[in-house]
């Protein structure tokens, strides 16, 4: 189990029951309300009682309005590594997962000159925290310690050394007319390296349509590039020196090296995780995804027993926290497979509702759409997908789903421009090849669809109609038009 604990040191009454009440008590327990699990957060009066006294380093939260205090609480976090420290005599092998790699997003400056631009710059940074803290993967400061530093010229590692975090996003606000220039850049304070940065353009005339667009794009683009420095970091460690989280981000940092070799080398370290923590949600839910994805899409084997321990991965994820996305994708994506579209487009939905930019959701949600011939719908959705992740390893599986989509309306040329980019971006997706082959023949390039054929069979030597029919969840409308095409190329 993972506590939260709040202290506080203030007068207490105790009635005759040996039961204490008053204000000092409330504090306490609505600090423990601001805490996360497996954290502490102390009062203002706790900090200062014993700064200097004990070794601990504490993270400002700032001010806190709490229900039924009358004025606010000045908060502190305790920094999670000294935390570790001071409860070192616990037994570590039973803690159910180590800390979440955190971030600050530091107030954007306003560098327009114009103080009515204030409220645009700050309704940005507001916008991506609201944004980031819906990720699962990450721990984000909230506001009131981000925006203490609100226009103050601060070293960016001692920022984040004070508030506790490994990564800081900063950026800045410049208009010129009526149009605007956001910049942004995350950084990794531990090195002081930049991670990744980006500018946006945008015109004036609607603020608020502006804002949600350029948070979209920005949160968006964070999450694959945390993911992808927390894997590197994790790369030098072996599975036995990992916690919980560290085990999953670097069994994903293999899988989407999408090769055979090291997905199996992330099943095994994912399967790990799962036995040395059975209560960690995400285990559950990156198994289940992977064993999925795997197993369907590249054309492993997706074999009976496989899709059902990953439904069974899929729904104890959802079990031990329905609030993880990612579970909710594995459930979805093992709807799919199973051509119950419905059920795999609300699964789809709801992990869409839970993290509203989350671009695997919309491409599998699309796919789906897809293979049951909701071409107008699907379009919109895998477009979708890339446009918030563009540099995704997932986007050759989007680009093919797309293909799909131009094939069941009939744009073969469409259907062939979306499977080449497919290919090219991954040549081993044997799922890309299928609709490129089909599109080639109804496209009127029998020999040329005919030597694709070729090409696939060698990657995939039991490709047959029967194979499609048991193994590709198109629908029975777009299954009958797709096996039409991949006749046409020669395939019995």
């Amino acid at each position: 189990m993972r506590f939260r604990i709040g202290v506080h040191l203030g007068d207490v009454m105790e009635k005759t029951d040996g039961t204490i009440y008053g204000d000092g008590v409330n504090i306490a327990a609505r600090l423990e309300g601001l805490a996360e699990p497996g954290g502490i957060t102390v009062s203002e009066a706790v900090q200062g009682a014993v700064q200097g006294r004990v070794s601990a380093t504490f993270a400002d939260q700032g001010e806190q309005q709490v229900k039924n205090i009358l004025h606010t609480v000045h908060a502190y976090r305790l920094v999670p590594a000294q935390r570790e420290a001071l409860t070192s005599a616990l037994d570590r092998s039973t803690k159910p997962s180590s800390e979440k790699p955190s971030i600050a997003v530091l107030p954007f400056a306003n560098m327009s000159g114009d103080p009515e631009q204030e409220y645009f710059a700050d309704g940005i940074s507001d916008d991506i925290i609201t944004g980031l803290s819906k990720l699962r993967w990450f721990f984000v400061i909230a506001r009131n310690s981000s925006f203490a530093y609100k226009g103050k010229a601060d070293d960016v590692k001692r920022v984040a050394r004070a508030l506790g975090v490994r990564y800081v996003l900063e950026g800045s606000v410049r208009k010129g007319g009526n149009r605007v220039r956001i910049t942004a850049q995350l950084i990794d304070a531990s090195t002081g390296s930049h991670i990744w940065a980006d500018r946006y353009d945008g015109d004036l005339t609607d603020i608020f349509a502006l804002q949600d667009k350029i948070t979209t794009k920005v949160v968006a683009a964070i999450e694959p590039k945390l993911l992808e420095a927390e894997g590197i970091r994790s790369q030098s460690r072996s599975p036995e020196d990992l916690g919980a989280w560290d085990m999953v981000i670097q069994a994903n940092s293999l899988f989407w090296r999408l090769n055979k070799a090291e997905t199996e080398a992330a099943i095994t370290i994912l399967r790990q995780a799962v036995e040395r923590y059975p209560e960690y949600a995400p285990a559950h839910s990156m198994l289940a995804f992977v064993l999925l994805v795997s197993g369907y899409i590249f054309s492993w084997g997706l074999v009976k027993p496989q899709l059902q321990e990953a439904t069974a991965l899929a729904d104890r994820a959802a079990e031990l926290d329905d609030s993880d996305p990612w579970a909710h994708l594995a459930l979805g994506f093992a709807a799919f497979v199973q051509r119950r579209t419905n059920v795999a487009a609300g699964e789809f939905q709801h992990a869409l509702a839970l993290n509203p930019n989350f671009a695997a959701a919309h491409g599998y949600l699309g796919w789906a759409l897809a293979f049951d011939g909701q071409t107008e719908k699907a379009n919109a959705h895998l477009e979708e997908a890339i446009r918030l992740s563009p540099h995704d390893a997932q986007n050759a599986i989007f680009n093919t789903g797309l293909a799909v989509v131009h094939y069941f309306a009939g744009r073969y040329a469409e259907a062939l421009e979306y499977s080449r980019k497919a290919l090219q971006q991954r040549s081993a997706f044997t799922a890309g090849y299928r609709i490129y082959c089909a599109s080639l023949a109804q496209d009127g390039q029998i020999d040329e669809a005919r030597e694709a054929l070729a090409r696939l069979k060698k990657s995939h030597p039991d490709l047959s109609i029967a194979w499609i029919e048991q193994n590709v969840p198109y629908t029975p409308g777009p299954m009958a038009k797709f096996l039409e095409g991949m006749r046409k190329a020669g395939l019995q």
